[in-house]
């Protein structure tokens, strides 16, 4: 189990550095720069030693956040994104991605509000908004994307994706 950004020493300094509230002057290509940046730190460190040991290697985002928050949301494109993380993307793709389907409005309402330490959550509504819609838009194009209904309860999600697991020979 790791995450990004972070997820390694390094990874989680330039994480600091990402999500702090006060880099509001952080330009949207410096962001994306940094967000892939911690990526390959963290998979030169974490995830591949434990795929080349032959662990199952679970992470709480990878390259489809990038593309959907720097590239839908910041309006950087595709194109962009994909080359700064061709290593991700070439070389260590996911074999299944699932996304959290619940629409942003919810998924503030149910965390009492966005952080207020977190540079991202402070966007706002409509940013977040565009990332849900480039979510979407990249489920269309990736059939290793899985959308989970989050309507229900934390445990009815959390049943949903163990079974989606179980379904896709993932885990027994």
């Amino acid at each position: 189990m790791t995450r990004e950004p972070g997820g390694s020493g390094i990874s989680e300094e330039i994480r600091k550095i990402i999500l702090n509230g006060k880099n509001t002057e952080m330009c949207d290509e410096c962001e994306a720069l940094l967000y892939s940046a911690s990526r390959i730190q963290h998979l030169r460190e974490v995830i591949i030693p434990a795929l080349e040991a032959g662990k199952l290697v679970v992470c709480d985002r990878y390259v489809y956040s990038s593309l959907a928050y720097q590239g839908y949301a910041r309006g950087l494109g595709e194109e962009f994104i994909e080359s700064i993380n061709s290593v991700a993307l070439n070389d260590y793709p996911p074999d299944m991605t699932v996304f959290l389907d619940i629409s942003p409005e919810d998924a503030f309402k149910r965390k009492h509000g966005a952080d207020e330490d977190d540079r991202i959550e402070q966007l706002g509504l409509e940013f977040h908004k565009k990332v849900y819609l480039g979510y979407k838009a990249l489920i269309a194009k990736h059939p290793d994307i899985c959308a989970v209904d989050c309507s229900g309860s934390k445990f009815e999600t959390a049943e949903k994706i163990k079974n989606l697991l179980k379904e896709r020979d993932i885990v027994k």
